[in-house]
């Protein structure tokens, strides 16, 4: 039996979610052997370069220039804040601790669709976005629970890589925004890409980054890094132009579930049972904000 055309690229679509779930894990492990701006520098020239080989070189005339000069650069202040917040946490169980404060991202985006660019939602939204809140509360309240005074002492321990997660998930929603309203159905992964290895290059040669320190397992996660960030991109490009949009979205959503697997494995993260049940409280409280705006009518 012989999948159709849309099957098959549905099937190559949900490759993206499995690659992006690797993304803090190894963002982490670069971020540790190269140092930030030396590992992320090489991470996206290669990502640049893997992408354009899948997706060609993109044509800056077709953007309009409201969306160059305002929504574009808003996907590298989320790369900016992202790989900040990795680089600045301490330990496997806290990286993914930030991994989840910027997987946020998902119900900001809808909520920021609604509030700025027109979107009708059902009225469920607005609890599926305190649900999502609550999760990451769960996560970083522990085995405690949700206890406001400890889990901000706990934030506390280590405000900015919070705080650069949070900036990162908000930045990330306000491109997606920008992009659908703006780009004219252009993909600008390549440029955004290219961005961020310009950026990151200008630190490196501020002396930000040392290549001296880098170990096999910090090439083996750059070489990974590349492979799986630009078949994301890729795989996502393709399926959601030629498969199944409806059912790529809701895969994209269990993306932190598998981020955690990941980390466990790549990093060495101990999560107990109290961390999983808030992951999975964010994963519900994201669907239900994608499914008041899918089931709106």
């Amino acid at each position: 039996m012989r999948l159709d055309s849309a099957c098959k690229a549905t099937l190559i679509g949900l490759l993206a979610p499995l690659c992006w779930g690797m993304s803090v894990g190894l963002t982490r492990s670069i971020t540790e052997s190269f140092g930030l701006a030396a590992g992320i520098s090489l991470l996206s020239w290669a990502v640049c370069l893997y992408l354009t080989f899948f997706l060609g070189l993109p044509k800056l005339s077709a953007f309009p220039r409201k969306y160059l000069l305002l929504g574009l650069p808003m996907a590298n202040v989320c790369s900016l804040c992202f790989c900040s917040s990795l680089y600045l946490s301490d330990g496997g169980a806290q990286t993914v601790e930030v991994g989840m404060v910027n997987y946020l991202w998902p119900c900001l985006v809808v909520l920021f669709a609604v509030v700025f660019n027109g979107q009708k939602a059902r009225w469920w939204m607005a609890p599926g976005v305190i649900i999502s809140f609550l999760g990451v509360m769960l996560v970083l309240g522990g085995k405690e629970g949700i206890q406001p005074d400890l889990i901000w002492t706990h934030v506390r321990q280590n405000p900015w890589s919070y705080l650069m997660a949070f900036l990162g998930a908000m930045a990330w929603a306000v491109y997606s925004n920008l992009t659908r309203a703006w780009s004219r159905g252009q993909n600008p992964t390549v440029i955004v890409f290219a961005l961020d290895a310009l950026i990151f290059t200008g630190a490196w040669l501020l002396g930000f980054g040392d290549l001296g320190h880098a170990s096999v397992r910090g090439w083996l996660s750059l070489g990974l890094g590349t492979v799986a960030m630009g078949s994301a991109y890729a795989a996502w490009s393709y399926g959601v132009t030629r498969g199944s949009i409806t059912l790529l979205g809701v895969a994209s959503y269990f993306t932190p579930v598998l981020s955690c697997l990941f980390a466990v494995v790549w990093i060495d993260a101990s999560l107990d049972a109290s961390f999983w049940l808030g992951v999975l409280v964010v994963v519900c409280g994201s669907l239900l904000c994608w499914s008041s705006t899918v089931l709106h009518r």
